[in-house]
């Protein structure tokens, strides 16, 4: 597992977790949690950074950039013309070339809109930005992000924030088999059996904050998150058992029945 690596944007990473910095009781408990966790990428709201200040700002300040890479998203954007301004403002302050794509179609449940995700990670691709789409669990939508130049692409389990769990393992199935890049479970998770289902799918990570953040101890979920990561990556790696309708003697049951 050690040798487990993969890449986006010619960057190797050896973690599957991408973690969130928001929500953290105190900037101890977003440290150690980071810590525990093993995450290599991390990612925060553009919205929520001093963009004229983003290295001393309250978000960042506790944090060693040169430890990590940062992936800013555009929550809060509502087109894609938004989206593609709040990525320049934050590649321009330095922090990154990387952008987590996050189109809200709908206030309620924040799921994202199809269609000016896919606008925006068009326009995004060709100034040159990694491009990191969050989307609705669609195959077909998920291929055209793909196709229109996505490094990765990261449907959601579920509603951001709801630790609903995969609600659709079915869909994530299909579009992993599809894909040629990536693909990152983000949003709706919520606990080590979620994280554990997305690897056994075959997802090559997962992004989460609020199940860690916001769990009774987040440090513990956060070393909790990365165990179940790698055991579900183990898993997927080491092939489970085809499902049957019925069952099989393990103890060669034909061999003892009564003549």
């Amino acid at each position: 597992m050690t040798k487990d690596t993969w890449q986006i944007g010619g960057r190797v990473l050896h973690s599957r977790l991408f973690l969130g910095t928001g929500l953290f009781p105190n900037p101890y408990v977003q440290q150690e949690a980071i810590k525990a966790s093993g995450a290599e990428v991390l990612t925060f709201a553009i919205r929520r950074v001093n963009l004229d200040a983003a290295g001393d700002d309250s978000i960042l300040q506790h944090i060693e950039p040169e430890s990590f890479h940062f992936l800013p998203n555009t929550s809060g954007a509502s087109t894609a013309e938004e989206a593609v301004r709040i990525a320049r403002l934050a590649r321009a302050s330095g922090l990154s070339d990387w952008i987590k794509v996050e189109i809200s179609g709908n206030e309620r449940t924040l799921l994202p809109d199809p269609i000016e995700t896919l606008r925006a990670t068009e326009q995004l691709v060709k100034e040159g930005f990694t491009v990191l789409p969050y989307t609705t669990d669609d195959p077909i939508l998920c291929k055209r992000l793909e196709e229109a130049g996505a490094a990765a692409v990261m449907p959601g389990g579920a509603p951001i924030g709801t630790g609903l769990g995969i609600l659709n393992p079915y869909h994530i199935g299909l579009i992993v088999e599809e894909a040629s890049v990536p693909i990152i479970v983000d949003a709706g998770l919520g606990s080590v059996a979620d994280v554990a289902q997305a690897m056994e799918l075959g997802c090559s990570g997962v992004l989460m904050n609020t199940p860690v953040a916001k769990a009774r101890d987040p440090i513990g979920m956060a070393r909790a998150m990365r165990l179940g990561i790698e055991s579900g990556r183990l898993s997927y790696l080491s092939g489970r058992i085809a499902k049957k309708k019925y069952a099989t003697a393990s103890s060669g049951y034909d061999d003892f029945k009564l003549n």
